[in-house]
């Protein structure tokens, strides 16, 4: 199965994000190696320093842009709502809400790294 079909199968909308790119699908490609770059580079584990949340906020609002940008949909969402959460002080639920979407995140990140040119 090629990436793309394979990342629909995981709640990635394909067709909204090459839409963005005007249907440029190697630039699409690309780009998923770049998501992947910043997932790496703005890793935020469930461990985040309750007490100041700052980092957390500024690595989450990167992934969730990243992920929007290329409709990543269930990681856009779920770091939209962990940004919120956040920015809300509300840490123990952010912290909830990235325990259910990490398992997520990673099958996107196999998927992307399993196809990877």
């Amino acid at each position: 199965m090629d990436v793309l079909e394979e990342l629909k199968t995981l709640g990635v909308n394909v067709e909204e994000g090459l839409k963005r790119l005007n249907n440029n699908e190697k630039l699409y490609r690309r780009l998923l190696g770049s998501f992947v770059k910043a997932i790496s580079v703005n890793y935020v584990g469930v461990d985040f320093d309750s007490a100041d949340c700052q980092s957390a906020i500024e690595k989450t609002h990167t992934i969730k842009g990243t992920a929007g940008n290329l409709s990543i949909t269930p990681i856009y969402e779920a770091y939209s709502q962990i940004v919120d959460l956040l920015r809300t002080g509300k840490p123990e639920e952010a912290r909830e809400e990235l325990e259910k979407i990490l398992p997520v995140q990673e099958s996107i990140i196999q998927c992307i790294e399993k196809h990877a040119e």
